[in-house]
């Protein structure tokens, strides 16, 4: 997809130097699916906050398990 955008030229320098990108748009890939990533994490973050996973063994009642095999 061709995109046209107006973004302020010290963004663009650090984006590039951040991503260590050669171009503009490989920049703004490497950008954007930080960016992605990141709000997925948050969602999960927030999945998991909301419904917290439950052990049912204890670590020393795994590592026992562990251990005799």
């Amino acid at each position: 997809m061709k995109v046209t955008a107006i973004i302020d030229d010290k963004t663009i320098e650090e984006a590039m130097k951040y991503s260590r990108a050669s171009t503009i748009t490989e920049a703004l890939k490497v950008a954007l699916k930080e960016y992605i990533t990141l709000q997925k994490l948050k969602e999960l973050g927030k999945m998991v906050k909301k419904d917290p996973m439950k052990f049912r063994y204890s670590a020393d009642e795994i590592r026992n398990v562990n251990r005799e095999q």
